[in-house]
């Protein structure tokens, strides 16, 4: 069975063509600015060494899905004989609300249910929605799936998802914890069960997802109790531009001193604010870390304040989960960032966390292992998230079963 993955961002499209008998990634690639001047294809198919660059004007998300069906199917670029060898497409859906506790087989009431969840991811859901409608016009017969990025925390308690403000507003409006990156936190959760040998369902993790954005969720026998994102993707950890946590009184604080819009600060938190607004310099950790600890003052606070955060949010989970078998570093910086990882787990040995320095200081790019100390009482892991390969998964499950149903509720 042949997946096509698709992850629809406002002017972007991540795509993965995935050979299900082994799991083998055939071709993969990114559309850069769709809809806007300078966009580009980035497109390689299993076997090439290099990537193929293709200029091209790309109109909207239908076009550019168009493009990446030719090159899939195209002569020199392709892996397919014909569209028709695409079983079943796989869509990264943001949010799902509390209307989806997995992945689903999409329909129009499944669409109708996606597109009441706008309000509440208005960046990400539309273009989501783009895409399913773009291969709907294409591909009218495939059957499409989608995965969401909430799903995997709808199993959080009230105590945990509540904020404390008059229950109306969760009655009425929905207004809760919902958290995201859920796809990651559930693949690299039960992939350090495997690397421990160890059953699953009896662990107690701690999954630290860090990217441009950041969130850590507490997960106890398989399921997520907590997690650090909540309404938006904007609470918990300071991440590459936005701010996480602050008190909420500081919003209208701004609002009132210098006149601001709702916009305008809601582009202050999101774009503005975290790692960049700490260090004047750059959102990329990357950039602060180049001559790290002697780059700059600002650098330096910004990298010690991104870290503080990220420990502070272990402590609390660990006593949610009253314990920690593994505490697992996935995503871009989590994974290839041994000074971020140090700093954060320097001086935790009293909770049983304690690294290997050396195994610590190896950019692992891809690969995956324990960087702890022998006697650990909890295993520090390093693990590659792999979100495209769990939408393959889902898709292929739920497409192969009986009753093309997932376990999602609408």
């Amino acid at each position: 069975m042949n997946i096509l993955v698709l992850n629809c961002g406002s002017s972007s499209i991540k795509y993965q063509l995935f050979d299900m008998r082994d799991q083998s990634v055939l071709a993969k690639g990114l559309v850069h600015r769709v809809g806007m001047s300078g966009s580009k294809i980035d497109h390689k198919k299993a076997g090439q060494s290099d990537k193929t660059v293709i200029q091209t004007e790309i109109l909207d998300h239908k076009d550019g899905i168009k493009k990446i069906l030719d090159l899939l199917t195209g002569e020199k670029t392709g892996v397919l004989k014909s569209l028709d060898q695409i079983d079943a497409v796989g869509h990264r859906i943001v949010h799902g609300g509390e209307k989806f506790a997995a992945s689903v087989l999409i329909d129009e009431n499944v669409l109708r249910a996606i597109r009441d969840c706008i309000v509440f991811a208005p960046l990400h859901n539309p273009p989501n929605l783009k895409g399913v409608e773009a291969v709907t016009e294409i591909m009218p017969k495939v059957r499409q799936v989608g995965v969401f990025d909430t799903a995997f925390h709808q199993t959080m308690k009230p105590k945990a998802f509540l904020y404390g403000l008059p229950y109306r507003f969760y009655e009425k409006d929905g207004i809760r914890r919902y958290g995201f990156h859920g796809t990651s936190h559930r693949f690299v959760s039960r992939r350090a069960a495997e690397l421990l040998k160890k059953p699953y369902e009896k662990m107690k993790i701690i999954t630290v997802h860090l990217g441009n954005g950041c969130s850590i969720a507490a997960i106890d026998q398989g399921v997520s109790v907590d997690t650090s994102m909540g309404h938006t993707p904007l609470e918990g950890l300071v991440m590459g531009t936005r701010c996480g946590d602050i008190d909420p009184a500081i919003s209208l604080y701004l609002m009132k001193k210098y006149e601001l819009s709702v916009q305008e600060v809601d582009n202050l938190l999101n774009k503005h604010s975290g790692v960049l607004g700490i260090s004047q310099e750059s959102n990329d950790l990357r950039d602060l870390e180049e001559g790290w600890p002697k780059r700059s003052e600002r650098a330096n606070l910004a990298l010690e304040v991104y870290a503080y955060r990220i420990r502070k949010y272990i402590g609390a989970y660990i006593a949610t989960l009253n314990g920690c078998d593994a505490l697992v570093f996935t995503a871009g910086v989590g994974e290839n960032s041994p000074i971020v990882r140090g700093i954060v787990c320097k001086d935790m040995e009293f909770l049983g966390i304690e690294i290997d320095l050396q195994k610590n200081e190896v950019t692992w790019r891809g690969a995956e292992g324990d960087i702890s100390t022998p006697n650990a009482r909890v295993r520090t892991l390093v693990v590659p998230t792999n979100e495209e390969l769990v939408i393959a998964q889902d898709t292929m499950e739920i497409v192969g079963s009986k009753t093309g149903k997932g376990k999602g509720k609408v």
